[in-house]
């Protein structure tokens, strides 16, 4: 029986480990000015991360998950499987950052990933309309469309 007892807990302990030793990829996101200073004025909260195997099958190829507010993410449990990921994050007003990656079966890829913000130009044109929308009407019947000449 105490043996029996002893092959249980060590059956267990090993399942425990497998399960939670499983493919992983974690990280943090990061906004920086040009300068690649963190931008204070913004938090890395909610932005997305595309991870993409690019050596599986098609219905296993991706997975995605939101960062936190301190920009840490991770991948669900049991949605990585090996192989060489492309790792893709995007957010409005910054440059997209990508960085390839190799997974193994049993192990836990960490990144660092930096949006960088983009700045608009503050030199910008404008354009004044006419106080008036009327010589912007256009009569469908009145226009005649031509295909290119060949």
């Amino acid at each position: 029986m105490r043996r029996s007892s002893a092959l249980y807990l060590v059956t267990l302990v090993v399942l425990i480990l497998m399960t939670g030793c499983s493919a992983k990829i974690t990280g943090v996101v990061k906004l920086v000015d040009k300068n690649m200073q963190p931008v204070a004025s913004d938090t890395p909260n909610e932005v997305v991360v595309n991870m993409i195997n690019t050596t599986s099958a098609l219905e296993n190829a991706s997975h995605s998950v939101k960062t936190g507010p301190d920009g840490v993410f991770i991948s669900e449990g049991g949605k990585i499987e090996p192989g060489i990921y492309k790792v893709e994050v995007s957010r409005i007003g910054y440059k997209t950052a990508t960085q390839t990656i190799e997974v193994g079966k049993y192990s836990t890829a960490k990144l660092e990933l930096f949006l960088r913000k983009i700045h608009s130009g503050k030199s910008g044109k404008s354009i004044r309309s006419k106080n008036s929308d009327a010589d912007k009407i256009i009569n469908p019947g009145e226009v005649n469309i031509q295909p290119p000449f060949m």
